[in-house]
């Protein structure tokens, strides 16, 4: 895999070096034709240095054509076209000719390049060893994941990521199963609880059974996935590639007969014919044809570069064109990813006394003893507390229960804070306004944690991940596009993604799911679609990023494998720039057209000129740049332009 990655590195780096060294002496070449002297042997050096250099890797791609492919490929009618400009006395047009499509080769180099190291970064995730112990919970040593059998204990200590698919064989932690599930809170985890690999462990120790060797663990799976879906991805047939061969056969035979029947059978002298047979070279030669796409598609790619949106070739920028179903993840994509407290109830039948009368004395209560946790929860609290400027008192004889909860003395009260496992290890009386409202809270998939005194629960916290602020319009936007099909994939809980659903209009939700659910509602939207587009960010991601006509990763807090496996990449945390991909996607698919349209119709309307009235060489060569100039120019049009104002 490694070695992969280099060797297109080195590919892509080939064909920059050449561009390079062609475009200088192209320049130098201009430069040196254009200012009147007497005729020299140096005045050519510039150009035939730039056949020589471009001239051996088009004549080095178009023999490998020929011999493993048995075709003539455009690499051939480039090189040819270059030659007979030489011949007829316009060597610069030649080397426009060979810089141009060195051009081409090295940016779609450089695009194939930028995703192929995606399962290393999967990989990276799974620990290297895993701490082995025996059946009465010694620590035996460590050994590597490769070598641990199904059966074997593993201990995973806090912080720690878990190195293998098993069961809880005993302990208690809350396990951030983002990586894998998606979930957007940590899940409680017991005796008898599955763990995957490549998952968090939070604050407790655990004890793991593995129930799955190293090559068949979840993320083993998602690795696969990754390739399935790379594999599968057919490479973008263009114009141009489709009817290379039969067109370069076809001016390669006109130009031959143009050369060889006039003097056979018609008595016209052989310089006369062969004028005319390169002229028609030069204005068969697909110049306009070949930057047509790469004009457009270049600008479109640096359009979207200036607005914080990277296409990592011009294919996707293409292919975002044809999308009509965009497929969101949530956690982190649709919302900001975090918790934050929705919610504070103080249950006045409790009896909690003056101290905790009201919600604000609760919150800032509840953050004092937080404050000196790490679970994720405790940081949402925490954080409330700061924004509504609370006086946060210090908390004292600091205790915190795995998988449970925390508690601490208050000015003399002892106060703990914690799930439904914590008020039922403190004997918690429930009264029935607080039961409702945790029902409630819990209804619309956030989390809630219980504050108590001794045996009464005196109020509760509910927390969620909320939605980012320009969501709602980014779905409004790509409505107004012509998307006609939006849903949410999700692994979190049902009632959290249909809330969010709600709130955005979304047409259909998909929640739990798991990596290689994921994939499978992708590719059924794929079968069903013009277009499908996955934005995502998270590792649990990746396979359905790769398996969607284009993937669409969050960039700034999308982990490395969702950017790497990605197609496109958001560079900031701007959701609502997913409806900015497809507006310029469909934007450059009509410039194309048009260039290729044109330079097709100009170039046939040139041929058909050159081998009737004939046409002078400088003419056919003004005309020629003419096209490719105006083809150019329309394909500029492309950096104007950029996403809609947020909120709009």
């Amino acid at each position: 895999m490694r070695g992969g990655i280099t060797a297109a590195g080195e590919e892509a780096a080939y064909y920059l070096r050449i561009t390079i060294i062609v475009a200088a002496a192209m320049v130098v070449g201009a430069v040196l034709e254009w200012v009147p002297a007497e005729p020299s042997p140096w005045r050519w050096l510039p150009l035939g240095l730039a056949y020589m250099v471009g001239g051996a890797r088009i004549a080095r791609d178009s023999w490998t054509t020929m011999r493993d492919e048995r075709k003539l490929s455009i690499d051939f009618l480039m090189g040819t076209a270059a030659v007979g400009a030489a011949v007829v006395g316009s060597p610069l047009e030649g080397v426009i000719l060979i810089f141009l499509f060195s051009l081409s080769n090295t940016l779609e180099e450089y695009a194939m390049g930028r995703t192929r190291n995606a399962i290393g970064q999967l990989m990276d995730l799974s620990p290297a060893e895993a701490t082995l112990v025996d059946d009465s919970g010694a620590e035996v040593g460590r050994l590597p994941v490769e070598q641990i059998d199904r059966g074997q204990r593993i201990l995973v200590r806090p912080g720690e990521r878990i190195a293998a698919d098993g069961q809880v064989d005993s302990g208690a932690s809350s396990v951030d199963q983002a990586p894998i599930t998606g979930e957007s809170v940590p899940v409680p985890k017991n005796a008898g609880d599955e763990v995957f690999a490549g998952t968090i462990n939070g604050d407790g120790a655990l004890v793991v059974e593995v129930t799955r060797r190293a090559g068949e663990t979840m993320l083993a799976r998602i690795i696969r996935l990754v390739e399935e879906a790379r594999e599968e991805r057919a490479p973008a047939q263009h114009f141009i590639d489709r009817f290379a061969h039969p067109y370069t056969v076809g001016v390669v035979a006109v130009t031959a007969l143009v050369a060889t029947v006039p003097v056979l059978l018609m008595n016209v002298p052989w310089d006369e014919a062969f004028y005319r047979a390169m002229t028609l070279l030069v204005v068969a030669s697909p110049c306009a044809l070949v930057i047509s796409t790469p004009s457009a598609i270049l600008s479109g790619i640096a359009n979207g570069a200036r607005h914080g949106v990277l296409f990592k070739g011009g294919a996707f920028l293409d292919l975002a064109g044809t999308i009509d179903t965009v497929a969101f993840d949530k956690t982190g994509t649709l919302t900001v990813g975090q918790a934050r407290v929705c919610e504070v109830m103080v249950d006045p039948t409790a009896e909690a006394g003056a101290d905790l009368a009201d919600e604000e004395t609760l919150l800032a209560m509840a953050a004092a003893i937080e404050a000196r946790s790490e679970h994720h929860l405790a940081r949402g609290v925490t954080e409330a507390a700061r924004e509504r400027g609370l006086q946060v008192p210090a908390a004292e004889d600091f205790n915190s229960v795995p998988g449970a909860g925390v508690s601490a003395s208050l000015g003399g009260t002892d106060l703990w804070v914690g799930n439904a496992a914590m008020a039922a290890r403190s004997g918690a009386r429930v009264g029935p306004l607080l039961r409702g409202f945790i029902a409630e809270q819990t209804s619309l998939g956030r989390s809630v944690v219980y504050v108590g005194t001794g045996g009464r629960a005196v109020g509760a916290i509910s927390l969620g991940d909320t939605l980012k602020p320009n969501a709602s319009a980014t779905v409004r936007h790509l409505k107004y596009e012509g998307i006609r099909w939006v849903t949410i994939l999700s692994g979190d809980h049902p009632d959290a993604v249909r809330a969010v659903a709600a709130e955005l209009g979304a047409d259909e939700v998909r929640a739990g799911l798991m990596p290689h659910e994921k994939v499978d509602v992708v590719r059924d939207l794929v079968a069903s679609s013009r277009g499908v587009a996955m934005v995502g960010d998270g590792v649990n991601d990746a396979p359905a990023l790769a398996a969607a006509t284009i993937g669409i990763a969050m960039g700034a807090v999308g982990t490395d494998v969702a950017i790497e496996t990605a197609d496109v990449i958001l560079m900031g945390d701007d959701v609502e720039k997913v409806d900015y991909v497809i507006h310029l996607g469909k934007r450059a698919r009509r410039v194309v057209r048009q260039n290729v349209w044109f330079s097709i119709g100009w170039m046939a309307a040139l041929v058909a000129t050159s081998l009737t009235v004939g046409i002078p060489l400088t003419l056919a060569v003004v005309a020629h740049e003419g096209s490719t100039l105006l083809v150019a120019g329309n394909g500029l049009r492309l950096l104007a332009g950029g996403p809609h104002p947020p909120g709009s």
